[in-house]
């Protein structure tokens, strides 16, 4: 979340974030939003040109800081190729816990991009996400190969709609509302389910 030293600043993420939360990007109000705030439509867009502006400033730090928790993940379980027995392939590194706990904090922020972003670049995140997973599955695979271990072959097309899934289920938790405890418990429920799925998919 942005900050600075201005009073008004603080005010316009507060109020923007209550407006995009209630009415999402397509239906916010910059009027509303300086309602809000205490001051005129016009002293708003001193601090941001345009609505999108605003959204992405709410957005975008949280989504760099997942992005480096994504390539932290991605690094751990390339570190685990060098050192882990095959029978802890896939395994201990609790990659949606890991992820459930980033989303819950900041759980407003990720509200914005995954439920009330339509009609912004952020659209389509969770489809970004997916192919972001998508690639690294490819590469861990490619790893696990020049391993030794063998690897069964699974459609480019199949894989895509797979991994969408697995994104998609793990968002839920936010799309319906759920509290942290839920989340964390669903996020267990996810472990279980979906390791023991992907070991059987990849035939390891």
């Amino acid at each position: 979340m942005p900050r600075d030293k201005s009073g008004n600043h603080e005010k316009i993420i507060d109020a923007a974030f209550k407006e995009f939360l209630e009415y999402g990007f397509q239906d916010a109000s910059m009027r509303r939003i300086a309602s809000l705030s205490g001051m005129s439509a016009s002293g708003l867009y001193k601090h941001f040109p345009g609505k999108e502006e605003m959204f992405a400033a709410l957005v975008d730090p949280v989504i760099e800081e997942f992005l480096s928790l994504y390539r932290e993940i991605e690094s751990d379980y390339s570190e685990g190729l060098m050192t882990e027995g095959s029978e802890k392939i896939w395994s201990g590194h609790n990659e949606i816990l890991r992820s459930m706990e980033f989303i819950y904090d900041h759980y407003n922020e990720v509200k914005l991009i995954v439920c009330r972003s339509q009609g912004t670049r952020y659209g389509n995140f969770t489809h970004e996400v997916a192919e972001l997973e998508e690639k690294a599955t490819l590469r861990y695979l490619e790893g696990l190969k020049k391993k030794g271990i063998r690897v069964s072959k699974v459609e480019k097309k199949e894989l895509h709609l797979l991994v969408t899934a697995y994104i998609e289920a793990v968002i839920q938790a936010v799309i319906h509302d759920f509290s942290r405890k839920e989340a964390m418990h669903y996020a267990k429920t996810l472990e279980k389910f979906y390791l023991p799925a992907w070991k059987a998919l990849f035939g390891i």
